[in-house]
């Protein structure tokens, strides 16, 4: 399996150098961002230690394909493309929160609301609901944007203003475009049999003051979808829905004694499972694109980056 996990680039004109949990974030003297999107697979915040062959790959195009259908509406980081693991785009000072928007009771907010809770982030949960019902409104859920190697923490939007994390003005806006994306996300989605469940939003700000969207969007890291077909039945007979997220990473891991706390050992990842999370990814694109996954040469995958971004630069 050819997958690339960690980056060790040297472009022109480059200051410094990000690793997040799967993205490589290469700064450049011109006010420009190289994000190399690696094929490193992360859940409860930990790196797993393998990668998933074309990850990296579906989250970039996927990524890329959502940001072009959403420029309308809400500004975007985003400038080209030049190699299916690689975006490049401006550099923009990021807020030190994620958006999480959610639309039905899942995931995370359906394990807090199982163990008691009745608010998260400073938002009143109803009682009597279903796990993966849907709420009256979607509810918008912040996180802290954790360093490498911390967890995102639930904040809510009274700490997030009292705490000085982000200014009122600028955190209105942040919820305007967060709604407005979550609404266009769910209408994409819904063309091609697809509920948006929930996501997460990531926004900057450029250096004339301009806030815009940055990381990714609508991809099977940062968002849980359910296929429409089905989902009222299974909800009454309080079966599991069918879904395409990576929640049946996290899945795997629970039910196999992991949760990203410590003491516990990651389990081993087979070449046969390795294999089902790549297909699983796959699935995701072609169903929310309704378009077939071309996969990239990964034969020399660092070589074939290298070569496309540095071309694209010299141009």
């Amino acid at each position: 399996m050819n997958t690339i996990t960690a980056t060790n680039f040297n472009f022109p004109g480059q200051k410094e150098v990000y690793k997040g949990k799967v993205r490589d974030v290469y700064t450049l003297e011109d006010n420009r961002l190289v994000m190399i999107v690696t094929d490193r697979l992360s859940a409860f915040d930990v790196v797993m230690p393998k990668g998933i062959p074309y990850k990296g790959q579906i989250l970039n195009q996927l990524a890329t394909k959502m940001m072009k259908a959403t420029e309308d509406i809400v500004p975007n980081w985003l400038q080209a493309t030049p190699d299916p693991n690689v975006a490049v785009g401006e550099s923009c000072e990021p807020f030190k929160v994620e958006m999480v928007i959610r639309g039905y009771l899942t995931g995370h907010a359906a394990r807090e609301y199982a163990s008691g809770k009745r608010s998260l982030c400073g938002v009143h949960l109803p009682e009597g609901m279903k796990e993966n019902e849907a709420f009256a409104a979607p509810i918008i859920t912040p996180t802290t944007k954790a360093d490498s190697g911390e967890h995102d923490m639930d904040i809510s939007r009274e700490e997030i203003l009292k705490k000085g994390i982000v200014s009122e003005a600028d955190y209105n806006t942040l919820e305007i475009y967060t709604r407005q994306l979550f609404l266009r996300g769910t209408e994409l989605a819904k063309k091609n049999g697809l509920i948006l469940v929930d996501t997460k939003y990531e926004f900057g700000k450029t250096k004339n003051g301009e806030i815009v969207l940055i990381d990714e969007i609508h991809t099977p890291d940062s968002s849980r979808y359910f296929y429409a077909e089905g989902y009222p039945d299974r909800l009454a007979s309080g079966e599991p829905q069918k879904q395409l997220s990576k929640e049946f990473v996290r899945q795997w891991l629970i039910q196999n004694g992991f949760q990203g706390k410590e003491g516990q050992q990651i389990p081993e990842m087979s070449e046969e499972y390795i294999n089902s999370v790549s297909d699983r990814y796959i699935e995701l694109y072609e169903q929310i694109t309704g378009e077939q996954f071309i996969k990239a040469d990964i034969s020399r995958i660092e070589e074939r980056i290298e070569k496309n971004v540095l071309e694209f630069l010299s141009s």
